[in-house]
């Protein structure tokens, strides 16, 4: 559940004078990027909630970016257990053991040094029927997102339009700030806090952190974060594992 936008530059110019080659231009940016990220995770976090039972999680992602129009649109894949774990409560037999995002928006400079971003994106979890347990409510969720970014700094807010991840209705929305900040070259400090609200269903409400660094190795980029929420641990145990507990994830990135 996690959009994932990544782009590269791919083109440099060359130019010549008379008998002799001149410096090579700056980088050109292409007006079209197209990339592809594999990241492996211990643990597939989303908003501090384990999504696969506490367990590995293999996610794949491609992204489409114009350059110009700041546009862009994207899909993202994972394994996922939650949804089982939750129809074998509800007395369900769905297995449900893929999310499918998909996900389009706009960004660029607002000026003063400041960003935006605005978007939708769609959780889709193929093969699940959880509207029609005990539960009553949908797992797939659609959600709008706005997003305003000053440096290394952002706020994000993100409002549901259908029911939420079967826990919340329509109306639901999360609240996050995080900070990306480059402490060298090839070192990032990751530092995040959120806030869901479950329209119906507050009980579920909490807040979520996390506290990481990432490493870019060169052929992948490795990270490790300490997340953690302050739900109320007996309300998410799904299938006798309790998924919002405090824990530690490493990963391995590799963009192409």
């Amino acid at each position: 559940m996690k959009k994932m936008i990544l782009a590269s530059a791919v083109a440099s110019a060359f130019a010549a004078q008379g008998a002799y080659a001149a410096d090579a231009a700056p980088d050109a940016t292409p007006e079209h990027v197209v990339s592809y990220t594999v990241n492996a995770t211990s643990d597939y976090r989303f908003r501090g909630i384990s999504q696969t039972q506490k367990e590995f999680a293999l996610q794949l992602s491609a992204d489409y970016t114009n350059t110009p129009s700041g546009l862009y649109a994207g899909t993202f894949v994972s394994n996922v257990k939650w949804v089982k774990a939750n129809a074998i409560t509800a007395g369900s037999n769905d297995s449900a053991p893929l999310e499918i995002d998909l996900y389009a928006g706009k960004k660029g400079d607002i000026g003063a040094g400041l960003t935006y971003d605005i978007g939708g994106i769609y959780y889709y979890f193929p093969g699940e029927s959880l509207k029609f347990t005990s539960l009553g409510r949908s797992a797939s969720t659609l959600e709008a997102y706005g997003q305003v970014g000053f440096g290394p700094a952002y706020l994000k807010y993100s409002y549901s339009l259908t029911d939420t991840f079967a826990a919340g209705d329509k109306g639901s929305y999360y609240i996050d700030a995080g900070l990306n900040y480059p402490v060298s070259d090839k070192l990032t400090a990751n530092l995040h806090v959120g806030s869901q609200y479950y329209k119906g269903a507050t009980s579920y409400n909490y807040e979520d952190w996390k506290v990481g660094l990432s490493n870019d190795f060169g052929q992948f980029v490795g990270s490790i974060a300490y997340i953690g929420t302050n739900a109320t641990h007996s309300l998410y145990v799904w299938n006798g594992t309790t998924v919002s507990k405090d824990t530690f994830v490493v990963s391995a990135t590799k963009t192409f």
